[in-house]
């Protein structure tokens, strides 16, 4: 008797940084690479791409809040079962701060908080802030919770200077998914 492999869904977690404008692609590529995508676009993350742009590349509707009244269904723990591998990218210095004081209140940060899969932050943000000691106290703390993360890179940053911060590039972060899944 033949099994069918079942296509690994992932739920990426979209935040308020101009990283954001990447994921678009980053969702075509894991789409490519046959996996299924839901996305949480957090109210910041929906200033930087449209959740109609994100719909239609995932092929999935986008769940932007926690208590949408047309839906019967508690997002964030169908979305955290269904999950087998959560992504934050571009994952803000606010966003991992929130992470990694256990806070459940957002849609995203519920399912983080109610999921038993991996979860991968894939930080974007200006050096200073990546560089900050609450910052890297933050990313320590998730580390030790078994959260992956996908370090910034250096570069040409948003705000006009060069160094670390930018998202890592669209490549390792599906070549890290893929690692995770195995």
């Amino acid at each position: 008797m033949s099994r069918e492999k079942k296509i690994p869904t992932i739920v990426i977690g979209i935040c308020g940084g101009i990283a954001a404008y990447k994921i678009p692609e980053l969702i075509r590529l894991l789409r490519a690479a046959h996996m299924d995508i839901r996305c949480v676009l957090t109210v910041n993350g929906a200033r930087f791409v449209t959740p109609l742009t994100v719909q239609t590349l995932s092929r999935n509707r986008v769940y932007e809040g926690m208590f949408d009244p047309a839906d019967w269904d508690i997002e964030h723990i169908s979305l955290a079962d269904d999950a087998d591998v959560v992504v934050v990218a571009p994952a803000t210095a606010d966003t991992i701060a929130r992470l990694a004081a256990g806070r459940a209140d957002d849609l995203l940060s519920s399912v983080i908080l109610a999921t038993g899969a991996p979860v991968m932050v894939c930080p974007a943000m200006n050096e200073k802030m990546w560089l900050h000691p609450a910052t890297q106290k933050n990313v320590a703390l998730l580390k030790k919770y078994g959260y992956t993360f996908v370090d910034p890179e250096s570069g040409e940053l948003a705000c006009g200077v060069t160094g670390v911060g930018r998202l890592a590039s669209l490549d390792t972060i599906v070549r890290r998914i893929k690692e995770l899944l195995v």
